[in-house]
């Protein structure tokens, strides 16, 4: 009977590609027959074609006894395939490797060759089982008089370790002895298990330090040198004394080996080992730096990526070194394979220091530029893209993906940003690098750069006029508020741009103009987030610029200022019918204020100048030449100054004595069980009811045992009071029932308006004509940045009476949002030289009238009740 081999099998696997299922169909019934053959010759070929099988996915779990038959033949030929199989297919679940164990003991105290075969394949399907009864054989293998078996029982030792553990007590004098065997194979065998046991189990191989150190000076095996200063590399931080003692043999194979492989694990021990700290770390990590900086101009890919992931280990302890190779560094973020732009970047942030910062982020921004951007770029990007010009870049630029562009500017951000922006020197050109973001990224991080200038502008004084400049460019840029929707458009800047307007529009000369940009119809199709902003920031212009019209009052001004008042009342009552609560409430509230304000307006009269003195003992009632509600709004907005919080700030806050933070402010109301409904009577009418007639006094009914007669009790004083107190319990509970509409609510009470006392403001300007000067759009701004010195508080404001806390190792958080003002102590106000509003005599109200009193009582008869108001005479 002729039968195929495997060469059989490979050829008509290629001759049936078309109908590849079906031949291995059929060869698999041609394998199943063969493999019950007690030839073992067929046997051990089925097993091999199997094999084959196998490894082009196709189970072969079903035939795992005749594996087992193979191992057991006794020719060489037919066992290795057997073993083959095995290491093939078996795993830890096969339940026929228990049926193994006596055939493995009697192939491991056979011949040389049987050995062989035997622990290469135990190597593969050893299992804790096997590990145990097998591990006396193999540590005996360790002594054997060939240097192959020894070679391959220690490498299979390791795998004996791995699956029983308890062997390395009986295993560990043994191996440690083949480390001064005359076969080098044997004893790079050996180093190799040892290193591997050593990264897992490190202090348990210390005292093997100096017979590595004889190996690592003698030995010339680049191989077996790179396994030994990895087990350095392990072994280091467990015994700082190893420092020392490596640094001279490692910094020669650094300066005199050509092997890069070597030279990189060099590197990386000198790295992870702590060897580049102490007296003669500096030039060892000069020698590393410039060895890696070579690795990354090197054409080979893989040797550029792993340069790069070591220098950038290097940089948090020597970044002066790092720095030297800035450009060499920041020409790999252009590289074409995303590993290495990544691993780049991660150099690139690691290396930054106040020297470097700005020239790398101008760098980093020439990468988000598009080459082909037109002249109708705002001028801050295009003094970058004239940047880009001259900057050289390579033919093919790297593909901007826009997961590639969003860690780009989240680099950016961070850079700057670090530990309170320690690096930044010029705070004017970073609030032109975040501007440039926000017109060039065109991914996702407008929320990261609106945070970053609003906590930059409220850190840094110096830097508020420049930054009201570029704010006010942002907010009239209508290309930014036509693609506010857009994907990656940045328009949370626009949060940041109106709130820096709104909280120093002091910086303005003519702040109104900028209401029309505020007060744009786009304006309400962007986020109710940054329309909330918007109202909030126009009624704070406008209340500076109502200021300023004050002080330099004309009569000519006051249509001009209603035209203004005008346009913020139709504004706000076009943003009533907002979707968003937010956007009303803002829109309502400052609605109210323009009212009172334009009453007042309409209401001005002109009145005549007269010489102004500084002794109003002669006037009673002095009034303003312009109308007074002009400072209604400045006051609100500016009488307390916004400082950034300090970290710890509310922890420091002490807790006052008396004071039980567990205890409840408002206790729970207690659980009151509602008094059963009374039974309803039922019957006909004139059945089961009492004609006698009703008494005026509360009575109740019990029933008498002896009798039918119910006869009526008067209740206790005490039981009418203890009903009253649980109705009036019950009526409390239900009224914060939201679904009970039983209770009747009291109905308001008219206020009294002579009552309400008259309101005493202060800081009212002079009464002079106006400033002789007109300033322009920007007080005192240059069209460069500052060269002074910028003053940045990290630390923050403190509250009154804190405590210093215990110093908390945490990262440096930042504050990106405003502060509440009312956490702040108010800032002096300017001297007014005007009298306050009030009224002259005794009937000026220092104190607060007492509430309205209201009192019901009853008239007899009538059954109706009237309300009495009775309003408390407030004391001269």
């Amino acid at each position: 009977m002729w039968e195929r081999t495997l060469q059989d099998l490979i050829r008509g696997l290629r001759a049936n590609k078309k109908d590849e299922t079906k031949f291995i169909s059929k060869a698999v019934d041609e394998i199943r027959n063969e493999i019950k053959s007690d030839d073992m010759e067929l046997k051990a070929g089925a097993v091999l074609k199997l094999t084959y099988l196998e490894m082009l996915g196709y189970d072969m779990g079903w035939a795992s006894f005749h594996v087992v038959e193979v191992m057991s033949a006794s020719r060489v030929h037919l066992k290795s395939v057997g073993y083959l199989a095995a290491a093939q297919s078996f795993d830890q679940e096969t339940d026929v490797l228990m049926l193994t164990t006596n055939l493995l003991k009697k192939d491991l105290g056979s011949t040389p060759t049987d050995v062989a075969v035997t622990l290469n394949g135990l190597a593969h399907f050893v299992t804790p089982d096997l590990a145990r009864d097998l591990s006396p054989e193999i540590i005996a293998m360790l002594n054997h008089s060939r240097p192959n078996i020894r070679k391959r029982a220690i490498l299979a030792l390791y795998k004996v370790l791995m699956k029983y553990p308890e062997t390395a007590k009986h295993a560990r004098t043994r191996l440690e002895e083949k480390l001064e065997d005359p076969d080098p194979g044997v004893v790079a065998a050996t180093v190799n298990v040892l290193c591997e046991l050593a990264r897992i189990y490190p202090k348990d191989y210390l005292s093997l330090a100096p017979q590595f150190f004889h190996l690592l000076t003698t030995s010339s095996n680049n191989w077996m040198l790179i396994k030994i200063i990895k087990l350095f590399g392990a072994l280091s931080p467990y015994e700082p004394r190893l420092v020392k003692k490596l640094q001279p043999p490692i910094t020669e194979l650094i300066s005199n080996s050509q092997a890069v492989s070597l030279l990189y694990e060099c590197v990386h021990t000198c790295i992870i080992g702590g060897m580049l700290q102490g007296p003669n770390g500096d030039s060892l990590a000069r020698l590393c730096a410039s060895k890696l900086a070579a690795f990354i101009q090197d054409p080979d890919q893989n040797l550029k990526y792993i340069a790069l992931l070591a220098m950038t280990k290097i940089a948090p302890s020597h970044p002066h070194l790092v720095a030297e190779y800035q450009n060499t560094i920041l020409a790999s973020v252009s590289d074409q394979d995303i590993s290495i732009r990544m691993r780049a970047l991660d150099l690139v942030s690691a290396m930054v220091d106040r020297d470097n910062l700005q020239s790398i982020v101008q760098q980093l921004l020439s990468h988000l530029v598009p080459e082909n951007s037109s002249s109708m770029l705002p001028s801050a990007t295009q003094a970058l893209a004239q940047h880009t010009a001259s900057t050289p870049r390579p033919l093919s630029s790297p593909s901007q993906s826009p997961a590639y562009r969003l860690v780009l500017c989240q680099r950016i951000l961070a850079m700057g940003s670090q530990s309170t922006y320690e690096n930044v020197n010029n705070f004017e050109w970073y609030i032109s690098v975040l501007v440039d973001l926000a017109h060039v990224a065109n991914v996702n991080v407008g929320a990261e750069i609106c945070n970053q200038i609003v906590d930059v502008v409220g850190r840094v004084k110096g830097v508020r006029r420049y930054a009201v400049r570029l704010m006010y460019q942002l907010i009239s840029d209508e290309t930014m508020l036509r693609n506010a929707h857009e994907e990656g458009s940045c328009s949370e800047v626009l949060w940041a741009a109106a709130w820096v307007c709104g909280e120093y529009c002091e910086e303005l000369a003519e702040p109104h103009k900028l209401l029309s940009y505020l007060l744009h119809p786009g304006v309400s199709s962007l986020s109710p987030e940054i329309v909330v902003v918007y109202i909030q920031a126009a009624t704070k212009i406008f209340g500076t610029w109502a200021a300023s019209v004050a002080q330099r009052w004309e009569e000519e001004d006051l249509a001009e200022v209603k035209n203004v008042v005008e346009q913020l009342k139709n504004r706000f009552s076009g943003l009533l019918s907002s979707p968003h609560i937010d956007v009303q409430e803002r829109a309502a509230n400052f609605i109210q204020l323009f009212r009172f304000i334009q009453a007042d307006l309409d209401a001005h009269r002109p009145k005549p100048s007269t010489p102004l003195s500084s002794d109003y003992s002669g006037l009673d009632t002095p009034s303003p030449r312009y109308p007074k509600s002009l400072y209604l709004i400045e006051p609100l907005t500016t009488i307390y100054e916004l400082n950034p919080v300090a970290t710890n700030a509310q922890a420091s806050v002490p807790i006052p004595e008396g004071l039980d933070l567990d205890a409840w402010i408002v206790p729970p109301p207690q659980q009151i069980v509602a008094d059963p409904p009374p039974d309803k009577k039922k019957g006909k009418k004139g059945k089961g009811k009492d004609n006698k007639p009703k008494s005026s006094k509360k009575k109740k009914k019990v029933e008498v045992e002896d009798g039918d007669e119910l006869a009526p009790v008067e209740e206790t004083p005490e039981e009418i009071a203890e009903r009253a107190k649980r109705k009036a319990e019950r009526l409390a509970q239900l009224r914060d029932d939201p679904y009970y509409i039983g209770i009747d609510t009291p109905k308001t009470v008219e206020e009294d308006i002579d009552s309400i006392p008259i309101v005493q403001l202060e800081g009212m300007p002079s009464l002079a004509g106006p400033s002789a000067s007109n300033p322009p759009i920007l007080k005192a701004t240059s069209q460069t940045f500052s060269t002074t010195s910028f003053v940045i508080d990290r630390e923050g404001e403190m509250p009154k009476g804190a405590i210093t806390p215990q110093p908390v190792l945490v990262p440096v958080s930042r504050q990106h949002t405003p502060i509440p003002r009312e956490n702040h102590a108010p800032v002096s106000t300017r001297p007014s030289p005007l009298p306050s509003y009030g009224i002259s005599g005794e009937d000026v109200r220092t104190i607060t009238p007492e509430p309205i009193k209201v009192t019901r009582s009853k008239k007899k008869g009538t059954g109706k009740k009237k309300r009495t108001p009775v309003a408390a005479v407030a004391e001269p």
